[in-house]
């Protein structure tokens, strides 16, 4: 079975590299490997903003309530954060960091094919030492208006603080989700549809100033302008290549997107923003128009290899390597579905 999932991943390889890859400029990050064996799946990322260098990560399905601050500089896991005060977690498919210095974790994948009535999200500030502790986390119930959804990426605003959800594409299906202005503890979160998305997103990402959204999938990406709430397409981004891609967070100062994989000592690696691809407060740094870069219904220039679709929904389905990426990805679906079932 592992052999046939290095096999899809490696034509997924193919295909983007065949597309667009950018390689990591001097400046950029170095990326790292996560050394810890207990984590074997990791599915979420996040950059800490409370201890620069340092991203939180979770293993996949049901390995328990537990989250690990991996430091970027070594690879070495410098704290483990045990959960209490919630339900036994399902399948933990994404982190994300709120403008309250809260951390937001997703329990929201169903690889029943969304038959589940619903999903959590658990939340827990952001412990101010790096150390291995137990903390007491607040459980949300989370639906969908429009019934169960698979479910892989959850971005939390920065300056909002609004929870957002992207379901995977299934028939067209994919959508980018809503959800209340505030999360509440003691009833149902309903979650509602505000955009399609074209892609079998695994993970998301909002950039530190909230003006970028990227989505990812196996084996692409795309990066979106965010204006009074809603996404506008800037097109694709280039991304690793990796054997299983799962996760997606932006460095601190929004240039550059750090990617994760699953499996035992899996990369983390750095490809760097350029562009209208930026943040605007990136941008603005480096003399662009931060201003029009920001404004509602304007899409901007786009720069050299960047998408121009036209801003509706959440991007076109690539057009490039169609069928590889197609195969790939049923196969990564389907083996991954057998090894949970086997396991």
């Amino acid at each position: 079975m592992r052999s046939l999932l290095c096999a899809a991943g490696a034509a997924g390889a193919l295909w983007v590299g065949a597309v667009a890859v950018v390689p990591a400029a001097a400046d950029e990050p170095d990326g790292f490997t996560i050394g810890d064996p207990r984590i074997t799946e990791s599915s979420g990322l996040a950059a800490s903003r409370a201890h620069p260098g340092i991203y939180w990560t979770h293993n996949d399905s049901d390995d328990g309530p537990y989250v690990y601050a991996v430091d970027g500089r070594t690879g070495r896991t410098v704290a483990r954060i045990t959960l209490r005060g919630i339900g036994a977690p399902r399948d933990v498919e994404a982190i994300s960091l709120g403008p309250d210095g809260d951390l937001y974790l997703g329990d929201i994948g169903d690889n029943l094919g969304g038959s589940w009535n619903h999903v959590w999200i658990y939340r827990f500030p952001e412990p101010k030492r790096l150390r291995d502790a137990t903390v007491t986390a607040t459980q949300y119930t989370v639906k969908y208006a429009d019934g169960p959804r698979d479910a892989e990426a959850l971005m939390v605003h920065p300056r909002t603080g609004r929870v957002y959800l992207a379901s995977k594409k299934q028939d067209g299906t994919g959508a980018l989700y809503e959800g209340p202005p505030h999360l509440t503890s003691s009833g149902t979160n309903t979650f509602r549809k505000v955009a399609p998305a074209e892609l079998w997103v695994t993970d998301g990402a909002f950039s530190p100033d909230g003006t970028r959204l990227v989505l990812r999938s196996y084996f692409g990406a795309r990066i979106f302008r965010w204006a009074n709430g809603r996404p506008k397409d800037l097109g694709s981004v280039g991304v690793p290549m990796q054997q299983q891609g799962e996760s997606v967070t932006f460095t601190p100062d929004g240039r550059t997107l750090m990617y994760g994989s699953e499996g035992r000592d899996s990369d983390v690696t750095p490809v760097g923003l350029s562009g209208n691809q930026l943040p605007d407060s990136a941008r603005s740094g480096d003399g662009a128009d931060g201003g029009t870069s920001g404004s509602s219904g304007s899409s901007g220039n786009s720069a050299a290899g960047e998408g121009s679709s036209g801003g509706k929904g959440l991007g076109p389905s690539y057009t490039k390597g169609a069928l590889v990426l197609a195969v790939a990805t049923a196969l990564v679906v389907v083996v991954r579905r057998l090894l949970r079932r086997r396991s």
